[in-house]
């Protein structure tokens, strides 16, 4: 039996797949600059893929920025409508006499459940 074995071969050690008709996908580099460690980095990226304006330093761990990038500028309405609470989109869609309506309508019903009527003013 030991003198049957296969030596020298390379049982898995290659695939029998061949690189023929294979289309890869097209790439680009992207070149990030860390501000903090002042390194330059590439990442790839797939052709169609947004690269993103910010990566994290492989140095660092800092935010590094895409390199040439002009950063989109945020306006002011953007942040106001960003503000509103759940009560001033409420206040949009009725008026305070509406809600003052809608609340005493409800305080009866839960009223009437309990079997308590309005005590006082």
């Amino acid at each position: 039996m030991r003198d049957q074995s296969l030596r020298g071969s390379s049982l898995n050690s290659r695939s029998l797949a061949s690189d023929e008709g294979i289309e890869y996908s097209q790439r680009k580099r992207v070149v990030y600059d860390c501000p903090v460690c002042a390194k330059s980095f590439t990442l790839t990226f797939a052709h169609d893929a947004e690269s993103p304006l910010d990566w994290s330093c492989p140095t660092c761990s800092a935010q590094a920025e895409l390199s040439g990038a002009v950063r989109p500028q945020v306006s002011a309405d953007n942040e106001e409508k960003a503000l509103r609470t759940p009560f001033d989109m409420l206040l949009e869609r009725r008026s305070r006499e509406e809600l003052e309506i809608i609340l005493d309508e409800r305080l009866a019903y839960l009223r009437s459940r309990r079997g308590k009527e309005k005590l006082g003013a």
